[in-house]
């Protein structure tokens, strides 16, 4: 029967290492059973975790599909410094990619399924230069792989709502040709207006009824305003656990009073948070926003892209490079960003993914002797599930 599997001989996490691995069984995409032994009932697909860790399936929740060049020829970077330089030199380059939105983004939204992540948020470019063609090609990706993964589609204004003529009006059309959320960008330090902007943005939610995700590069004073603006109508409009501030770099960039009273402010509200473990950047505090109960979530960003040519669509990868950002080296260190790249981002994006009985059978089975072990090697992934059904072995889609 359709999501009905029997995984063998798994270690789910947490378990003591040294532990003998047990199995898994699903039945209607969910999981039934945890423990050694276990038959299969008459017709249920089995398939050997060969003791690999058992981890909830990732979840990439900030990725940008319709601009990834991952699979094509290099091409060096030449963007002008800045947020603009960054958005104009994408402007200038997309449509020379050897290969289609659709395309582009179905192969890397392939590449990370295949690395394990079966829940993804892309962000989709709408502005006056592409109109919905970006935005039909992430669709497209998302239709191509229907069964292998759950995909939420951000109508984003790339080029801001107020500078770019028509895109709030672009902005209505793609919630009602099938995007799910509604986007922002700086509202304060892009779009020069934080009050207009984000009086566009929630005005679309409102209208249809759906989510949020800003970005909020703005740091400082500055970002940390632009917080609480997006608070006040989270609580206005009733919006609570459906709004997202991607970046936050806000958050690291005031002292610690401020941070504090902006991580309770997002704790209250049920805003959720998603970084990208960016380099150049301070890290956002993990621990206090847990600790407050904030919803966190770990995404790619671009992957490979007009903006910088990191980024492989391996959520394994990018938790290493939260954890090694954050100079964490003790065993529980790291399995936070593991639990802050699975089941963190499924609750971003208002799932629920676990590894207890009667949770959905979304799983990843990576080798290695304990979870730190796994991150530090990252090697192909076993099996990656999806509602009970094997959409990865070893690396690949099948």
């Amino acid at each position: 029967m359709t999501g009905d599997l029997l995984i063998r001989s798994v270690r789910p996490w947490p378990s003591a290492p040294g532990t003998d691995p047990l199995d898994v069984l699903c039945a209607g995409g969910r999981v039934t059973s945890l423990a050694p032994g276990l038959r299969a009932p008459d017709g249920v697909p089995v398939v050997d975790g060969r003791g690999g860790v058992l981890l909830p399936a990732f979840t990439d929740a900030h990725a940008h599909l319709d601009s990834t060049r991952l699979g094509l020829p290099f091409r060096p970077h030449t963007a002008e410094p800045g947020l603009a330089g960054l958005v104009e030199n994408d402007r200038r380059n997309w449509r020379s990619a050897e290969r289609t939105v659709a395309d582009r983004a179905t192969h890397t939204l392939g590449r990370t399924i295949a690395a394990g992540a079966t829940h993804v948020r892309s962000h989709a470019q709408v502005d006056a230069d592409s109109g919905l063609e970006r935005l039909e090609g992430v669709l497209a990706a998302r239709e191509r792989h229907a069964g292998r993964a759950h995909v939420e589609v951000v109508a984003f204004p790339q080029c801001g709502i107020l500078r770019e003529k028509g895109a709030a009006e672009l902005l209505d059309a793609a919630l009602r040709a099938g995007a799910d959320l509604v986007g922002g960008l700086d509202p304060a330090g892009f779009d020069r207006d934080p009050v207009r902007h984000l009086d566009v943005v929630f005005g679309l939610a409102e209208k249809h009824r759906c989510g949020v995700d800003v970005h909020l590069h703005d740091a400082g004073s500055l970002g940390a305003f632009q917080v609480e603006l997006i608070c006040e109508r989270v609580r206005a409009l009733s919006l609570h656990g459906k709004v997202t501030v991607s970046h936050a770099f806000a958050l690291s960039t005031v002292d610690a009073d401020r941070q504090r009273e902006l991580v309770d402010l997002l704790a209250e509200h049920d805003v959720a948070v998603t970084t990208v473990a960016p380099g150049a950047r301070e890290p956002l505090p993990l621990r206090a926003l847990r600790r407050a109960g904030v919803r966190l979530g770990l995404g790619q960003d671009g992957t490979r892209d007009y903006w910088s040519p990191y980024g492989d669509g391996d959520m394994l990868d990018r938790t290493w490079q939260l954890a090694n950002r954050n100079g964490f080296r003790r065993d529980d260190e790291v399995e936070m960003c593991v639990d802050i790249a699975t089941r963190g981002g499924a609750a971003v994006l208002g799932a629920t993914l676990g590894l207890t009985e009667g949770a959905p059978a979304d799983l990843v089975v990576v080798p290695g002797d304990t979870v730190t072990a796994a991150v530090m090697d990252r090697a192909p992934r076993t099996l990656v599930v999806h509602a009970g059904r094997v959409v990865a072995a070893e690396g690949e889609l099948v």
